[in-house]
This record gives structure tokens, C-alpha cells and sequence, in this order.
């Protein structure tokens, strides 16, 4: 690293220690109605530049699906795409590619959002677009077979043909026994084959009503412009009656699971799962701060636990990963993998022997507070950053909202995370990175299914 650069890493980490509102400074104006419908409007007024983005969560993913039927919240998604009683397939997506607008659409565990970027005076347009798909989607059944087939190469493409994918997505379904969590959001092939039109439509009518969504606008706009335009293109869509549905919740003591998988590639991987609350699900906030701080320390960079003790000093991995997703609906999976150092002829069960080794110190002994602040600064750096774009603050209130929780948790999380004590970690190890919430995938060559 340059001087420079190191000077500037100096600055940048100083400034990260400093208080709270020295950093994130005070948050733009932001103003929460609901439709007479139900629809939620969140309206955050940022004017650093003359754009405004839309996005429209709808609270229904993967998890909402069930045996038999998965992938359906995917493929809808991919069919708001393709024409409503007004407008002919792709004419919408047309006419703000000729506004200049970005338009684009996600799927996950527990919503499905559509979303625009545009300057702010055309911020009806997309209004006006998705009202419509919200009540005239019309779902042809030609357009519906084309599409699917390309969600199925789509599936292949991304999961069957990537091992590493694929993978993930077996342990995935080992990992989660009592939730819709186990369902990739692409749906199981043999669920593709069998997808009908009629399922589509019957999906579309459950889910996709204003008091199942959430409408979020971020950028240079006016509260009171929004909220009027909101009224005019959304607030004559009459509610629907919407199921119930419940929090995906874990078993409480799941047991060790493990699951060895041979597959088209040269290397083997270890992939370690503990079940875990998230901020949605646990009883106290606190501890789920603490696991996020635990994530960073073990996978926070260069200096971090794992790539310092576990792949340059013992020479036990060629490289190590965790994460951890504190936003889910539910309960949450913390997930570290690792791959063996095969030059060194490191095996899989070596690794796991030194992760659990790692595990055990941080059980052991609460983390130094420096070792923490550095942590904390790099993960309240990371979020800072995420949210500096109006993209950002929109999917970070959106996310909240759809998962059940509030927006205003977007300017206090940093606040959360600054309590967190050396202590707090260490309990958090202790509880909930036990061999009873384990779950373990040992992913091997094809070649080594014999030895």
C-alpha cells in the first residue's frame, strides 16, 4: 500500500471512532403514511441530486412457498415484465428506457420488490406503471411457457452447472428443517416442470394487494408531492384479504446435521451453519449485534481471525469466509466456509478441527477492545457506505419493513452496534455456537467418491 493510502486508511479509521452522529451525521427527513388501502408509503427526502428512486415491496419470497410449489414468487416477478390489460409485453420497461430510467426487479426469502430510478419529475411514471401491474397483470399463458424456460436455464446457468451453488443450496435445505427458509428461491427443477399458468395467477391474487406492500421513494422529492401522487395512481386499488402468515421460527435445538456432497469440482470446501435468531425473531436485540461484530471478527478483512491464524500462521486454509444475515423474517443462519490448504495437504476434517478451535477462543475469552473497535469501525464503515446512495437508504428501509420491522431501525442500528461490549460477543459464542445447532456440508471432488 502507498504512503498515501496508508495515511488516508489512518484518517478513515480514526474518523470511524468518533461518536456516533460525528459519522453518520443527522438522517434526511423521513415521513411514513399508510393509503386508506393499506398500502405503507415511506418517503426519504434526499436532494443532493435531481433523481428520485421508486421500489415497491411486496411482503411474499421463497419462505411463503410450500412443498410441491416453490419458485412461483421468482417466476412471477419475471412475469410483471411481460404485459398488463394496458400496456403490451415490455411497452412499460420501453417507455422508461426512452425517460432514461433504471428498472430492474429482485426475489428472496421474504419479498419480491420492483424498482426505478428516474429523474424526479417523472416519478408518476413509475407510480403509474406499477399501479398497474399491481391490479392488470394479465398473465398470458404463451408468454408464461416462453419465460419459464428461460427461469429453468436461468436454474441451470446459476445453480446446477456451479458447484458451489449447488452446494450452498443442499445445505441450505439441510440447514433450515422446520421453515420455508430450505426453499431456493428459484424453485426445485421438478417444481419448474410442473408450474402452471393457473398456479401463477392464483399466486398474484394472494399476495399482490396494497396492504401487502410497502412503497418506498428516496430523493430530491417533497413528502406531500409524493403522498398526493401516491393517492392518485394507488389509493383507488381496493384491499384484499391476505393470509396470516407466521414468523419461519427453528427448532430450538435442531441437533447436528451433516452432509457430505462429491461434485464437478477440483477442490473440496467445508461449509459450517449455526441456527440463529434474527432481529426479527430474537428476544433480545442485543445478542443478534453481537453475532454480526462476531461475523466481522472472524471475516472482517486482512487482520481478521480467520485469514490471520487460521491461513497465514497455521497454513490450514487457502481461504475462509463467514457471513451472517441479521434481517431475515425469522430466524437466521451464521455460515462459515473454508477451503482446505491442499498444497499443504490440509484435509476437511482438519479445517472444521481449527474453526471449532477458533470458535472455542471466542467462547473462552471476550475479545480485546481494541481488537473490537477495529471491528466495529469497519462494519459501521460498511453500512455507512451501503447507505451514502439513494439506492441504498430505499433497499434498507424496504428490507426492514418487508421482514416485519420498522424503517427508523436504519438510523439506529449503528447506535446498536456501537454498544456492544468485548462481553456481549463472548456470551453470544457461547449460546449459540453449540454442536446442537450445527449443521455441516463436506463438498468433494468427483473423483475422490471411491477413495
Amino acid at each position: 500500500m502507498h504512503a498515501f493510502a496508508q495515511r488516508a486508511a489512518r484518517l478513515l479509521l480514526g474518523s470511524l471512532v468518533l461518536p456516533l452522529a460525528a459519522l453518520a451525521g443527522t438522517p434526511p427527513p423521513t415521513h411514513e403514511f399508510t393509503l386508506d388501502n393499506g398500502l405503507k408509503l415511506i418517503v426519504r427526502e434526499d436532494s443532493r441530486a435531481p433523481v428520485v428512486v421508486s421500489q415497491l415491496w411486496y411482503r411474499v419470497g421463497s419462505s411463503y412457498e410450500t412443498p410441491g410449489r416453490t419458485g412461483l414468487s421468482h417466476a412471477l416477478e419475471h412475469m410483471m415484465f411481460k404485459g398488463t390489460e394496458r400496456l403490451e409485453p415490455g411497452e412499460g420497461s420501453r417507455l422508461l428506457r426512452e425517460l432514461g430510467a433504471e428498472e430492474n426487479a429482485f426475489t428472496s426469502d421474504d419479498y419480491t420488490a420492483y424498482y426505478q430510478v428516474l429523474a424526479r419529475d417523472r416519478l408518476a411514471v413509475a407510480f403509474e406503471l406499477e399501479a398497474d401491474r399491481m391490479t392488470g397483470l394479465r398473465l398470458p399463458e404463451d408468454e408464461f411457457l416462453r419465460e419459464l424456460e428461460v427461469i429453468k436455464e436461468e436454474r441451470r446457468l446459476r445453480t446446477d452447472d456451479r458447484p458451489t451453488s449447488l452446494a450452498y443450496e443442499r445445505f441450505k435445505a439441510m440447514a433450515y428443517p422446520a421453515s420455508g427458509y430450505r426453499n431456493p428461491t428459484i424453485g426445485w427443477m421438478r417444481d419448474l416442470q410442473r408450474m402452471t399458468v393457473d398456479d401463477l395467477r392464483a399466486w398474484y391474487q394472494r399476495w399482490y394487494a396494497p396492504n401487502n406492500a410497502a412503497l418506498v421513494v428516496v430523493g430530491d422529492v417533497r413528502a406531500d408531492e409524493v403522498r398526493q401522487l401516491a393517492e392518485r395512481y394507488f389509493g383507488a386499488i381496493p384491499a384484499r384479504p391476505v393470509p396470516a402468515e407466521k414468523r419461519p421460527l427453528e427448532l430450538p435445538a435442531p441437533g447436528e446435521r451433516r452432509l457430505t456432497l462429491h461434485l464437478r469440482t477440483q477442490l473440496p470446501q467445508l461449509l459450517m451453519g449455526f441456527n440463529v435468531p434474527g432481529l426479527a425473531s430474537a428476544e433480545n436485540p442485543r445478542e443478534v449485534q453481537a453475532l454480526r461484530l462476531l461475523v466481522a471478527l472472524l471475516d472482517g478483512g486482512y487482520s481478521a481471525r480467520l485469514s490471520t491464524r487460521l491461513e497465514r500462521e497455521q497454513e490450514l486454509v487457502a481461504g475462509a469466509s463467514a457471513w451472517y444475515d441479521a434481517h431475515s423474517r425469522g430466524d437466521s443462519l451464521l455460515v462459515i466456509s473454508a477451503l482446505p490448504n491442499v498444497q499443504r495437504q490440509r484435509t476437511l476434517e482438519e479445517v472444521e478441527a481449527g474453526l471449532w478451535k477458533e470458535l472455542q477462543a471466542l467462547k473462552d475469552e471476550a475479545p480485546s477492545e481494541a481488537e473490537l473497535a477495529r471491528v466495529r469501525a469497519q462494519v459501521i464503515a460498511g453500512l455507512v457506505y451501503e447507505r451514502d446512495s439513494i439506492a441504498g437508504q430505499a433497499t434498507a428501509i424496504g428490507r426492514l419493513e418487508s421482514v416485519g420491522l420498522s424503517w427508523r431501525l436504519v438510523d439506529e442500528e449503528l447506535e446498536a452496534i456501537e454498544s456492544v461490549s468485548p462481553e456481549d460477543i463472548r456470551q453470544a459464542a457461547q449460546r449459540w455456537l453449540t454442536r446442537e445447532r450445527l449443521v455441516v456440508a463436506q463438498i468433494l471432488p468427483e473423483e475422490a467418491r471411491d477413495e
